[in-house]
């Protein structure tokens, strides 16, 4: 098939995807508005930071999104990372309460124009989220839900999770498991060995469409779950969430040790 004169360089493929398309004859503007809507390229995406856990395992009084790592707080390295992603339009800060004054401070200082709003979080981690979602703006299509104590995370990365919830409704951060996995459902004895072969650890940025993270938290609620990541809030509404292969450098601060891994991998 040949494009009509005066037609835009995907008027084919806006043709081969999209019936419609073949109303607009080939000009330039109506062919890129309707891949625009095909590929999402309308979307307005927020990235949501969550750092209002209890980090308990970092010892008393201890909050890692606040720790030192090199010259900048833990948070910062993700508050940065999500600034600086062209993808992202607006971020909200999701903190313990008594870190309100202090995350502010964070984006004055580094001059994160994006963040528009600062938020305490809750109990729990899906708490925290869905105190996230409910600030919102409704102009929100995509939402990327990122742990504040993963510094590593690259705007390449968060994009990545982005570019395949624009095409798939999800797109969740992953890597391949290497080590060899033993169930123990006690004392420490082996029940059994699991197979590693489809076996991947999930981690952050989970990107989803907004409607879908939604719905996922509100399914979890009723059912008076709790859920560790927006991926199993979204299983139960939802299936074939869509990963996203990442590296095992996007640690996630949990012990005082990570802090010198993630210092090193770094080179801070």
């Amino acid at each position: 098939m040949i494009a009509p004169a005066g037609s835009c360089d995907r008027f084919m493929i806006c043709v081969m995807l999209c019936r419609n398309c073949l109303d607009c004859g080939g000009r330039l503007a109506q062919t890129s508005k309707h891949l625009d809507e095909l590929f999402g390229e309308n979307d307005m995406i927020a990235g949501l930071v969550v750092a209002g856990g209890k980090s308990e395992r970092m010892g008393p009084q201890a909050d890692k999104a606040f720790l030192s790592l090199g010259t900048q707080p833990v948070l910062a390295y993700s508050m940065l990372a999500f600034e600086n992603c062209t993808d992202i339009d607006t971020i909200i800060l999701v903190v313990r309460k008594d870190r309100l004054s202090a995350a502010r401070g964070l984006v004055q200082l580094y001059g994160c124009s994006k963040v528009t709003k600062v938020l305490p979080g809750g109990s729990r981690r899906q708490d925290s989220v869905c105190n996230g979602l409910a600030e919102m703006d409704e102009e929100v299509t995509i939402v990327a839900v990122h742990d504040g104590a993963r510094p590593c995370v690259t705007p390449q990365l968060i994009s990545e999770t982005i570019k395949s919830a624009k095409r798939y409704g999800s797109g969740v951060a992953a890597a391949k498991i290497t080590d060899t996995v033993k169930e123990v459902p006690k004392g420490m004895v082996v029940s059994k060995t699991i197979d590693r072969a489809h076996l991947w650890a999930v981690q952050t940025p989970q990107t989803f469409k907004k409607e879908l993270l939604e719905q996922g938290y509100a399914a979890a609620n009723k059912k008076r779950l709790t859920v560790t990541d927006e991926a199993s809030a979204v299983e139960l509404v939802h299936k074939g969430i869509r990963l996203v292969p990442s590296s095992w450098r996007n640690i996630k601060i949990t012990v005082p040790e990570d802090l010198a891994i993630a210092t090193s991998l770094l080179d801070v």
